[in-house]
């Protein structure tokens, strides 16, 4: 059977309500749909802490930058719904624009430093977006628990320090990123690509590998763990960087020197017409 789905806000607090009477711990997983095997293992994390499930659906309008094309995002409700039967979710959230941003919306949230570097910097209003969204949403479903995966790395931590500033009492746990057999990190976007370009799209993790190897023989020096990663990236000429980036996890701000701080390794590739993204954490 299909999971109840709560298409208004009314009904949605209806949902909430009633399980808050009935005592129950809830958790939340916020996805944008094209659902993958990836967003099903946030839901099996999320199952195994909470009594109630509750995912959203929402492509949201206001993440998008200037120069991305909101109308190819992938939209798959019907599949979507048939995965989340599944794996026993109690319910799903699916708001329209104008349920989430009426006529007449006008506040939005602004991170400030971590905000602004990384993705920030290549999709411009990017994280006001999301973390506007984000925001709604933790008000709405008043969450207990909510699971994100770490491959928007930078996307998690900013959500993690917006609960933190504004005394949200949600807990936000990070999911480890699943992988396809050859290493790419599972994204709606690998859609995209095309049977010729998704071998060469393997090359990110290797790369991500190549840097973890070297920092776990005993290198510290940023400079040569990002040139073991870009050495694999630049092989292939179909890859066009972003950036890759290795950064403090705490604040993904830069190292000054050697490495002596809990790090992330971040990379950014265009392939053909698909943008991904990828990270490691070096440990």
């Amino acid at each position: 059977m299909l999971p109840s789905t709560l298409i208004s806000i009314a009904d949605l607090k209806a949902r909430r309500e009633s399980w808050a009477t009935e005592g129950h711990k809830v958790a939340f997983v916020p996805t944008m749909g094209a659902l993958h095997a990836g967003h099903l293992s946030l839901v099996r994390a999320a199952r195994a802490q909470a009594d109630r499930v509750l995912v959203s659906i929402f492509v949201n309008p206001t993440q998008f930058a200037p120069h991305e094309d909101l109308s190819k995002y992938p939209r798959t409700i019907s599949a979507d719904l048939t995965l989340l039967a599944s794996e026993g979710v109690d319910a799903v959230f699916l708001p329209n624009d104008t349920t989430m941003y009426p006529q007449g919306f006008q506040t939005f949230v602004h991170g400030k430093s971590m905000a602004r570097l990384l993705e920030g910097l290549s999709r411009p209003h990017h994280f006001e977006g999301v973390l506007t969204v984000v925001l709604k949403l933790f008000n709405l479903v008043k969450p207990d628990i909510v699971f994100l995966g770490k491959k928007d790395y930078q996307q998690w931590r900013l959500i993690e320090q917006m609960v933190e500033d504004l005394n949200f009492e949600t807990k936000i746990i990070g999911c480890e990123t699943l992988r396809e057999p050859d290493g790419l990190a599972m994204s709606s976007r690998n859609r995209f690509l095309s049977q010729e370009e998704r071998p060469i799209a393997a090359a990110i993790h290797r790369g991500l590998q190549a840097t973890r190897q070297l920092f776990h023989a005993g290198e510290r020096s940023a400079t040569k763990l990002l040139a073991a990663c870009h050495e694999e990236i630049a092989s292939h000429k179909e890859l066009q960087l972003d950036y890759i980036e290795i950064r403090k996890r705490s604040d993904l701000n830069v190292f000054e020197s050697d490495l002596d701080a809990p790090a992330v390794l971040l990379v950014a590739v265009k392939l053909g017409a698909t943008r991904l993204i990828d990270n490691i954490e070096l440990d």
